[in-house]
C-alpha cells in the first residue's frame, strides 16, 4: 500500500483519499483503509455502517430496515400450519380426487369434471358452453383464465402427495427464520407470497394450457434466491447454499414430467428481484419508499404478464 500516490485505477479509501486499498466495506461495498475497517459479523465494515448498524438495533430495525422480529420462527410455523390444514382438507375429501383441488390448484384455462369422478376431465371439451357432453353429468371447473385468479395465490399452500408438502415445508423451517431475521416480517411474507405470485404468473404463461399445478415449490425457490442475494451482499460463504440450488434444480430437470419447472424457475426469478429491491434500495429516509416502489414493479410487471396471458387464453 502507498499512501498519497495510488496505483492508477486502484481503489482508494472514500474516508482517506490516497490511500490505495483493497478492503471492501461487506455492508456499503465502498473501499476503506486498515485504518477505517471494523470488525462485523462478516468481514469487515466502515465506522458510518457500524454507526448506522448500531443504531438500527437499538430502534429495533433490521439491516435493510424491517421491523426485527420477536421470534423470526413464528411466521414460518404460521405458513406451515396454514399448508398443513389445505393438505389435511384434501386428503379428507378425496385426495387427488377432491373437488377442493380443482377449485384452488392452479389451472390455466378451465375444466369439464364428471360429477362422479373430480379426478378426471373431458380432455376434448375447451368450453363451458359445451359442458356437459351429451348423456354424462358434468360439471365446468373454471380456471385462472376463465373466473378464478385465486388459483395464482392458493395453488401455493395446496398439496396432494405426502412427501412434496414435507419437502416444501421441511425447507420453509429451514429457509424461513434466518431471512425472516435478516430482514424482518413483513419482508420476508412480500418475498415468499411474491415469489409464489411470480411461479404461479410463469406457470400461466410457460406451462400448457390445459396443466394443474400445485404446491408451494416456487415459493421455496424463491427463499433460496434470496438467500442468494443477501449472502453475495455480506460477502458470506455460499458454497453450501449453491450445493442446495444445484440438486433442486437436477431433480427439476430430471423429473420435468411431474415437476412444475416453470413454477420454480419463475419463483427463483421472482425471489431474486424482489430481495435484491429489498436489500440493494438506497440507504437513507427513503429507503421503505424505495423498497416498496421497487417491489411493486416486480408485481405490476407479473400482473401485466398475466393479464395479457389471460386476454390470450380466452
Amino acid at each position: 500500500m502507498s499512501e498519497g500516490h495510488p496505483a492508477p485505477g486502484a481503489p482508494e479509501c472514500y474516508r482517506h483519499p490516497g490511500r490505495e486499498t483493497w478492503i471492501v466495506c461487506q455492508r456499503c461495498a465502498r473501499a476503506i483503509c486498515p485504518d477505517c475497517m471494523r470488525d462485523a459479523a462478516v468481514g469487515f465494515q466502515c465506522p458510518e455502517c457500524v454507526k448506522q448498524g448500531a443504531k438500527e438495533t437499538r430502534s429495533g430495525r433490521t439491516t435493510y430496515g424491517g421491523t426485527r422480529s420477536g421470534d423470526p420462527r413464528i411466521t414460518s410455523m404460521v405458513l406451515i400450519g396454514l399448508n398443513v390444514i389445505v393438505w389435511l382438507l384434501i386428503r379428507a375429501t378425496g385426495g387427488g380426487g377432491s373437488a377442493l383441488v380443482n377449485r384452488i390448484a392452479l389451472m390455466p384455462t378451465g375444466k369439464c369434471v364428471p360429477d362422479n369422478d373430480h379426478g378426471s376431465y373431458f380432455p376434448d371439451i375447451a368450453s363451458a358452453a359445451t359442458c356437459p357432453p351429451p348423456g354424462y353429468a358434468a360439471h365446468w371447473v373454471p380456471g385462472v383464465a376463465d373466473g378464478a385468479p385465486w388459483q395464482l395465490l392458493t395453488s401455493v399452500f395446496t398439496h396432494i402427495d405426502p412427501l412434496h408438502i414435507a419437502f416444501n415445508m421441511l425447507a420453509l423451517w429451514f429457509l424461513g427464520p434466518a431471512l425472516e431475521a435478516a430482514v424482518g416480517r413483513l419482508r420476508f411474507l412480500t418475498i415468499y407470497l411474491g415469489s409464489g405470485l411470480v411461479g404461479s404468473v410463469a406457470v400461466l404463461l410457460l406451462a400448457d394450457a390445459g396443466s394443474m399445478t400445485a404446491g408451494a415449490s416456487g415459493s421455496i425457490f424463491g427463499l433460496l434466491a434470496a438467500h442468494l442475494i443477501i449472502g453475495r451482499k455480506v460477502g458470506a460463504d455460499l458454497s453450501q447454499l449453491m450445493l442446495w440450488i444445484g440438486l433442486n434444480v437436477l431433480i427439476t430437470v430430471l423429473n420435468t414430467d411431474s415437476i412444475s419447472w416453470q413454477g420454480h424457475l419463475g419463483g427463483f426469478v421472482g425471489g431474486a428481484l424482489l430481495t435484491a429491491g429489498i436489500v440493494h434500495a438506497p440507504r437513507g429516509s427513503q429507503r421503505g419508499t424505495w423498497q416498496l416502489a421497487l417491489v411493486l414493479l416486480v408485481m405490476i410487471l407479473a400482473g401485466i404478464a398475466a393479464v395479457l396471458r389471460i386476454n390470450a387464453l380466452a
